[in-house]
């Protein structure tokens, strides 16, 4: 029997784990051509290359059988994460292993590094009140303590990244759980994670948990899928995580091997699975938002919350989940301790300063009435993008008002999932207006179908790529919002300088 007609009966999806490699030698011969290991460095490289906030130059690539090895340097914690993050999101990469160094440009004293990741945790709103110890040796940062969830374990080590002058943070934080969760819940509450993330095909996977602890095994389509199914698994009361026996397939990604993944979902279940996202975000899961859902796919969200990031998190949870195409957000930032504008314009302004993306920028600062308003010049717009993202998570901002300036045109910033952990489509200054290209028609079409192959979001096949005066048309019809969305994306990534985009969502 053929793979897909197993898949086809949900009752049978674990024996299909089982016998996954044995089934693959029954799929088509298209779906079993190797990608050579130099193409697939030649394809990080570019990806690393279009990237505006990570130094390519500095970094070297070589693949062995699909397992990316990164070298080199780069002078913040944050570039070295986001260039694994960039990797793992190419076609044909199984693995990545990170062997970048991070070497700031100046110097900084442990003590300094120790009060400015002080001072990040103590004026974010969503880690103000965490009982986090912090010692640096080295420039090498350990956190300590206990919080309540895997969630805030994680939020800390990322907050505490985005200091610079930061090489390494070491996370020995402890979660702690008030009871014991017995394991058939875990297993019911990872497997419905799975399913609801728009960006993990869940249908090959299996779960299974033995006293708190989850492994997962079967197959998925991309090494950023593989990461991003073992963040999901972190639900309530898991010790660990296992994600090792997840075999990274690119013919996982196959519309016929995504089982019920992109099937119409109710208004009530989509509505729930929201909520449940919301849940786990411990930027919003103290606040009490209500998701509703209309015309089945559209998402309002109603609420209080105590600052900026927050209502934008809960956005992106939204956004994020199976189902939902749009979401409106009517949320209402309220701070919940009246603090001054000039002590706002002060935290920015220290938050921009030890920032490693916009340290070196002089940008002003003005806050009224707890909007801030920032002022000045930056290189790319994802450093504008982050100017805004510093400040949004700071206590008493309430909007942003963002007036900088992007001296040099690196092209489009355009968003990916697995990569950015904000959807700056959102923001009030975004737009990408259409500009000269130097390249033909037929090689802004060449670049944009290499981008769409290359994409592990969309099905090439599925898209028909025309190009004229620099204007490309995309037709045909794909599986989710998510992949019409990406393959807008990859074709401003390919030069267009305007994309019509026709695709139709099954």
């Amino acid at each position: 029997m053929r793979i897909e007609d197993l898949l086809r009966k949900k009752e049978l999806y674990t024996v299909i784990i089982g016998v996954v490699v044995m089934a693959f030698t029954a799929l088509p011969a298209a779906a079993k051509i190797e990608i050579a290991d130099i193409s697939i460095t030649d394809a990080v490289e570019n990806e690393l290359f279009m990237d505006p906030a990570v130094p390519s130059y500095q970094i070297d690539v070589s693949t062995a059988e699909g397992i990316v090895t990164l070298s080199g340097s780069v002078d913040s914690l944050l570039a070295k994460e986001r260039a694994a993050r960039i990797a793992r999101i190419v076609k044909g990469v199984r693995a990545v292993v990170n062997e970048i160094k991070v070497e700031p440009p100046v110097l900084r004293s442990d003590w300094q590094i120790r009060e400015d990741v002080g001072d990040a945790l103590l004026t974010d709103p969503a880690t103000d009140s965490y009982q986090v110890d912090i010692t640096v040796k080295d420039n090498r940062v350990t956190l300590s303590g206990s919080v309540d969830s895997w969630q805030e374990k994680k939020l800390c080590g990322k907050v505490a990244k985005g200091v610079k002058g930061v090489k390494e943070v070491v996370n020995d934080i402890v979660v702690f759980w008030e009871e014991d969760r017995p394991d058939h819940e875990i297993k019911a509450e990872v497997g419905k994670a799975l399913k609801w993330d728009a960006f993990v095909d869940h249908a090959l996977i299996d779960v299974r948990v033995e006293n708190g602890k989850v492994m997962l095994s079967g197959v998925v389509g991309s090494a950023a899928e593989k990461s991003s199914a073992f963040l999901d698994a972190y639900v309530t009361g898991v010790k660990s995580v296992d994600n090792s026996g997840l075999k990274v397939e690119r013919w996982a990604r196959d519309k016929d091997l995504k089982g019920e993944k992109y099937v119409k979902k109710s208004e009530q279940a989509i509505e729930n699975a929201v909520k449940d996202a919301l849940y786990f975000d411990p930027r919003v899961s103290g606040f009490n938002i209500t998701p509703e859902v209309v015309r089945k796919d559209r998402v309002i969200l109603r609420g209080t919350v105590d600052n900026l990031k927050a209502k934008r998190a809960a956005a992106q949870d939204a956004r994020n989940t199976v189902g939902v195409v749009k979401v409106e957000n009517r949320i209402k930032v309220r701070p919940a301790v009246v603090i001054s504008d000039e002590k706002v314009e002060d935290r920015i302004r220290k938050a921009l300063k030890r920032d490693p993306y916009v340290d070196r920028y002089e940008i002003t600062v003005g806050v009224v009435n707890g909007v801030a308003n920032l002022y000045g010049n930056v290189d790319s717009y994802f450093e504008k993008s982050q100017a805004d993202e510093v400040a949004s998570r700071v206590n008493g901002v309430v909007m942003v008002d963002n007036n900088l300036i992007v001296q040099e045109d690196y092209g489009p910033y355009t968003y990916d999932p697995y990569v950015d952990d904000r959807y700056f489509y959102d923001y009030d200054w975004y737009h990408y207006e259409p500009t000269y290209t130097y390249k033909s028609d037929r090689e802004i079409k060449e670049d944009i179908q290499d981008e769409l192959w290359w994409s592990p979001f969309v099905d090439s096949d599925d898209v028909t790529v025309m190009v004229e005066d620099g204007e490309a048309t995309l037709t045909g019809t794909v599986d989710s919002w998510s992949e019409y969305t990406a393959a807008q994306d990859n074709a401003y990534e390919g030069g267009a300088v305007y994309v019509d985009n026709e695709l139709a969502v099954r």
